[in-house]
């Protein structure tokens, strides 16, 4: 028997890859009855022939092959020759461990073929039925529950008493137990001595020695003596060895990906057998398929994996018939005939073959073919209700088992006509402790072992993780934390398993179906709806008050006969139904409650070791904030990354260390390693999302809770697998981003404080478990919130090189380019970052240092720790090819050096200052980078806003240069003509950079640069043409050039609406301009032509004046309302950026200027006058001219008029001189 248990075991190997046959459609009694029977495992060996017995051979005298094993028939031979023990109360659970692909899923019912024919015999039998139903997704279980035997064992165990005594109080108040009769052994004894003649080969009766007979004889007589077998176990107990020692188990090395748990613990027919976790368990328990055949039959729409022993032989019209033996004097009834049938009809066996004896004289052979056996004489019924009887059974069963891990209990005494269906699970919890039920072990290990197979397909979609999840939970139910911790730790992380930590946001409605799917979407808390049927045969109103404690009755067997009497109400579940999850927190947080459930399971299995740290889970583990004050700063954090690295590197050698004692290889040591890896992937997506949220506080606690997690994992595992080590560095680059944004918002930091120091009690917990396997310090740098800038920024930057030196001595590079790109650009910025704080400190170091022309030091030291950021963020881009981040270091690193030139000018109030040589350095050092970032965008199609910027950076570093040279000019070192070549030189330059023409925000800012620079050349040639004598040629040339740019200058303010006073000082300077040229001047004429262009310039600046003036009346305005503009005007306002004591100065020069001009013009033209006599137009603009230059003196005499009242003369005066233009340039012309 043990090989035969083997070949069980072994079944799926052999049945899943047996491909489906089609069994035949058999035509029976006129009534169409659809039959088929696929074989799925098979220990019986080819049929062989049966020898035909000659008559008058003598079945009482044992032949000489009996009760021993056959050559032919192999160790199979005593079970198929019908010596097998009577079937154990667990024979469906060892069928469905074997065929657990069909569980839960497409088959209706799995068991015994004589549990089946029992059922189905009910309407037609008085004997009584007692079978335990168990549920598991839409598959039923049945089992024989044999209550003699049953409370025999309570009788000498004291175990069931409970349900001793509920039948005795219910059903039969004097239970004894029913012996066989001899008539029963004798049968037996003779039948399987037939079976042994009719499989020995020559036919001859073989009579053996008569000591030899009673010692064979022995066996068969107490074969069937059920109080001599103790095939019904104690409550089911976890084998000792699991419970005790947590190295038992020893299978290699650790294979770390998800479905190493599922496959391991599981025992899907592709990994090892489940003997490693129930071994014992499954001998004691019965729970080996000792079946000689599983069949797949197909009865109807009834889908049964069945268990069936029947001896099958060849010969005959028909490859297999079955053999029965019957006495000649009885006739064959209906129960015989149904048997006969439905077990040819299960086994797939054409044709029956009967022997007739008297007193076990063989008499005569008959053969009947399957489908006449519904017609035999005596024994006539009809397959259409054996059909019925069939689908009202299963109706009834599926509509009221609906409590997945509960034991039901169908019962029907003998001679009644009453069916009643019990909740045992429910009447052993009220009287005892749960585990008295001995069904609860067997089928807490099949709810398990069908999620774990469900969970090992791989092309399962989300679908069946509502199905999954109710396995799962339904199992945990069942089972005792002391006595099952390596079930539970399992079905916890599977349970973790089911919810996708990186999945989207927003779940799709395909794949989470709200209310299941069909049939599978059983509930686990399923109400008992009653049946539609208006006979109410599932009421149990009408019931006597004793029987209130059965689920659901049958009134009447006769009911299963009709037709659809029972339809299932197995309606759909929303409670099966996968939660959805409302957001990433609570899917993460349902993660770690399992994951906790798993790690306190495994700690509660390990031997309590005296050396452990004595721990309070429910006291908070302090999360160390440490202030910059007590932190050793940036030379502290270099070593404790030089530790953090070389700890790294020890991983790739293989040491592990666990505090707790746990044996590398064990249960607990694999199960705690995935357990923490999960958790520290919920740590990480909850870091993640608090990240999103700006709630970096928070983000800061989740990843440091993730790399406590990731550091017992390194300290557990002795090689660290390459997806784990790019988990790792994902935490890291988050630790580093988190850094930089609690560094970038540093007005927050009393926020993020709180809710850095914040702690769950779950998450309390998940680190009390932590602590039992390491210190959890490794990352401690690196997750710890300071108080200082710099420190932070450090931080960061040392996270990301972690991040990158994992990647780069685990040779995972060229495996994970994106993350390796992420990690390199992210180092670029941090740089940056720490380049451009650096760069900011030394810019208010030199704002601070007054007097003192020398640099200092510190500013020296601060602007080489600034460049080599700059300098080593830049190599990180090029690395990558990111040209436009490049160029933005770059273009920073110009600034650097425009930061140094400015630190290098002389202080204030010294009037020799001169532009000095380190200037010159710096600015051009400046103009290399920012050309060098030119160069690295190429084109501006690349980006835009960043050649734009670094255009005008450009732009701004030569105006500056030029701008300091002009106002200090070098006059020690160079000659001034050489001075004026290069600020020509850098101011044209200045203006190739400056892009007046693109439409943008900057436009404005661009056209008054361009129109500064004009201003500022123009003055520059003006002033070389007053200093200048000699050079005829390069006065002229200067003279045009001036005016050339005047006139540019002019143009360009004159687009601008908020630089009036910037035009009016231009327009001054040309009308000193058209002074001094008329001073060189000798005709009259060419006097007062040059004196009219200087009035037509004072005209010009009529739009600059209304400018003024409409500033002006808006200021006067909110002073009227009692309120001041620098209150209500926001700094970019154009008003503020009216500077009055600028207005007055340039109105005074520009009245000056224009009474000159004016009285000179009056001179010249009086004049002419008398030499030529009058020309009207010449008297007219006379006239003009007297009448405003006579409005201009009164005007200026006035002392007492405001600004306001002046701007609004000069408007009136250019008016009038504006009327009469054309008629003065026709009088000179």
């Amino acid at each position: 028997m043990e090989e035969l248990c083997g070949a069980g075991a072994a079944a799926p190997l052999r049945g899943d890859l047996e491909e489906p046959k089609q069994g035949s459609v058999l035509f029976l009694g006129g009534n169409e009855v659809k039959s088929s029977a696929v074989v799925k495992y098979s220990s019986a060996p080819p049929q062989a022939a049966f020898a035909r017995l000659q008559e008058k051979t003598d079945l009482k005298l044992p032949p000489a092959n009996w009760l021993r094993e056959s050559a032919k028939l192999g160790p199979a031979g005593t079970t198929i020759l019908g010596n097998n023990k009577k079937s154990k109360p667990f024979s469906s659970f060892g069928m469905a461990y074997d065929f657990i692909d069909s569980v839960g899923n497409d088959v209706d019912v799995v068991s015994d073929s004589e549990n089946i024919k029992k059922l189905l015999k009910i309407p037609y039998s008085k004997s009584h039925v007692s079978m335990a139903v168990h549920r598991i997704g839409r598959t039923l279980l049945l089992d024989e529950l044999d209550i003699q035997e049953l409370f025999m064992r309570s009788s000498q165990t004291g175990d069931w008493t409970w349900l001793k005594e509920f039948y005795q109080r219910l059903i039969d108040q004097k239970w004894q137990r029913k012996k066989k009769s001899k008539e029963h052994w004798y049968q037996k004894a003779i039948l399987s001595k037939f079976l042994y003649y009719s499989i020995n080969g020559d036919g001859a009766a073989q009579p053996v020695p008569s000591t030899s007979k009673q010692h064979q004889e022995g066996p068969v007589s107490g074969e069937g003596d059920e109080a001599g077998e103790a095939s019904w176990p104690a409550p089911f107990e976890m084998p000792s060895s699991l419970s005790e020692d947590p190295g038992a188990s020893n299978q290699g090395s650790v294979p770390l990906e998800p479905s190493y748990i599922v496959g391991h613990v599981a025992s899907a027919p592709k990994e090892q057998n489940l003997t490693t976790l129930f071994n014992d368990g499954e001998n004691s328990q019965g729970l080996k398929n000792d079946f000689v055949r599983n069949i797949l039959w197909t009865f109807e729409d009834i889908h049964m994996l069945v268990g069936s022993n029947m001896p099958i032989f060849g010969g005959g019209r028909y490859p297999a018939v079955s053999l029965r033996l019957r006495d000649n004097n009885k006739p064959i009834n209906v129960l015989t005939g149904i048997d006969y049938w439905l077990d040819n009809l299960i086994c797939n066996v054409p044709e029956l073959v009967m022997c007739f004896h008297v007193n076990g004289i063989v008499q005569k052979y008959e053969m009947i073919k399957t489908e006449d056996i519904p017609n035999l004489e005596n024994s006539n019924f009809s397959t259409k209700v054996i059909k019925d009887i069939a689908q009202n059974i299963l109706s009834f069963l599926k509509s009221n088992c609906t409590k997945e891990g509960h034991t039901y209990w169908l019962f029907k005494a003998s001679g009644s006509d009453i069916v009643k269906l019990y909740d045992l699970t429910t009447l052993c919890e009220e009287t005892e402790d749960k585990y008295q039920n001995p069904f609860t072990m067997p089928v807490a290990i099949l709810l398990y072992k069908v999620a774990c197979n469900m969970m090992l397909k791989k092309n399962q979609n989300k679908k069946h993780y509502g199905t999954i999840r109710t396995l799962l939970l339904n199992c945990l139910k069942l089972l005792d934390n002391g006595r099952h911790p390596q079930i539970i730790a399992s079905a916890n992380y599977m349970l973790s398993e089911l919810f996708q930590l990186d999945e989207p946001k927003k779940e799709d409605s395909t794949d989470f179906p709200i209310n299941g799917n069909s049939d599978e979407s059983y509930s686990e808390e399923e109400e008992e709806m009653p049946d539609s049927d208006e006979n109410g045969s599932y009421s149990n109103s009408s019931d006597p008050p004793d029987d209130n404690k059965a689920v659901a009755i049958i009134k009447s067997v006769g009911e299963l006969s009709v037709p659809e009497k029972y339809k299932s109400v197995h309606r759909i579940r929303p409670s099966c139904a996968f939660p959805v999850c409302h957001g990433t927190e609570e899917r993460c947080r349902l993660v770690l409650n399992y994951v906790l459930e798993g790690l306190k399971s495994v700690d509660s299995s390990i031997k309590k070791e005296s050396d452990l740290p004595a721990a309070d889970p429910s006291t908070p583990i302090p999360l160390k904030y440490e202030d910059e004050s007590t932190s050793g700063g940036p030379e502290c954090l270099e070593k404790q990354m030089a530790l953090f690295l070389d700890k790294m590197g020890s991983f790739q050698k293989g040491k592990h260390s666990s505090q707790s004692g746990m044996i590398p290889g064990s249960w607990q040591y694999k199960m705690k390693l995935q357990l923490i890896l999960k958790s520290s992937k919920a740590y990480y997506v909850l870091s993640d999302a608090a990240m999103i949220l700006q709630k970096y506080g928070r983000a800061l606690r989740y990843i440091k809770l993730a790399l406590q997690c990731h550091d017992t994992y390194c300290c557990l595992c002795a090689s660290m697998l390459p997806e784990v080590l790019v988990f790792l560095c994902q935490c890291l680059t988050l630790c580093g981003d988190i850094q930089l944004m609690l560094a970038q918002n540093a007005n927050n930091r009393a926020a993020y404080l709180e809710e850095y120091n914040y702690q769950t009690k779950e998450d309390q917990e998940i680190l009390h478990s932590l602590h039992r396997e390491s210190r959890c310090q490794v990352f401690a740098w690196a997750t710890d919130l300071s108080t200082d800038l710099e420190c932070q920024l450090s931080v960061s930057c040392k996270c990301y090189e972690a991040a990158y030196e994992i990647l780069l001595f685990s040779n995972l590079k060229s495996q994970n380019p994106e993350q390796h790109v992420q990690v390199l650009k992210r180092m670029g910025n941090i740089r940056n970052e720490i380049g451009v704080f650096y760069m900011n400190q030394a810019a208010a170091v030199q704002t601070e240092r007054v007097g003192n022309k020398t640099v200092s030091t510190t500013e020296q030291q601060l602007w080489k720790k600034s460049f080599s950021c700059f300098e080593e963020g830049i190599q990180n881009f090029e690395s990558i090819d990111d040209a436009t981040n490049a160029a933005l270091l770059l273009c920073n690193t110009g600034r650097l050096m425009r930061i140094c030139a400015q630190a290098h000018c002389a202080a204030e109030g010294d009037f020799k200052r001169e532009f000095s040589p380190e200037e010159a350095l710096y600015y051009n050092k400046a103009i290399d980078y920012y050309l060098k970032a030119l160069r690295s965008l190429g084109k501006r199609d690349v980006h835009p806003a960043v050649w734009d910027s670094v255009n005008w950076e450009l732009s701004t570093t030569y105006f500056t240069m030029a701008t300091l040279q002009q106002d200090y000019a070098p006059l020690s070192r160079k000659a001034q003509e050489q001075i004026e070549k290069e600020v020509s030189e850098a101011m044209m330059k200045s203006l190739k950079y400056c892009d007046i023409d693109t439409v943008s925000a900057r436009q404005p800012l661009c056209q008054y640069r361009a129109a500064t620079i004009h201003h500022r050349l123009a003055s520059m040639y003006h002033s070389c043409l007053r200093n200048q004598v000699g050079d005829e040629h390069l006065r002229k040339q200067h003279r045009v050039l001036a005016d050339l740019h005047y006139s540019k200058a002019v143009r360009l303010f004159q687009l601008l609406k908020d630089a009036p006073c910037e035009l009016l000082r231009v327009q001054l300077e040309r009308v000193a301009f058209a002074e001094f040229q008329m001073a060189s001047q000798n005709s009259s004429a060419g006097k007062l032509k040059t004196l009219f262009g200087a009035l037509d310039i004072m005209a010009k600046t009529k739009g600059a004046f209304q400018l003024i003036k409409k500033e002006l009346v808006a200021e006067s305005e909110l002073t009227s309302e009692g309120k001041s503009a620098a209150e209500n005007m926001s700094p970019t306002d154009s008003s503020t950026s009216l500077n009055k004591d600028e207005v007055l100065k340039l109105l005074s020069i520009f009245e000056s200027r224009m009474s000159f001009i004016l009285l000179q013009s009056i001179k010249l033209l009086t004049s002419t006058k008398k030499k030529t006599g009058g020309i009207n137009e010449e008297e007219a603009v006379l006239q003009t001219n007297k009448q405003v230059y006579s409005l201009l003196l009164r005007a200026t005499a006035n002392r007492s008029l405001t600004l306001l009242e002046r701007v609004e003369v000069i408007l009136n005066l250019l008016e009038q001189l504006t009327q009469n233009s054309d008629t003065g340039s026709a009088g000179i012309q």
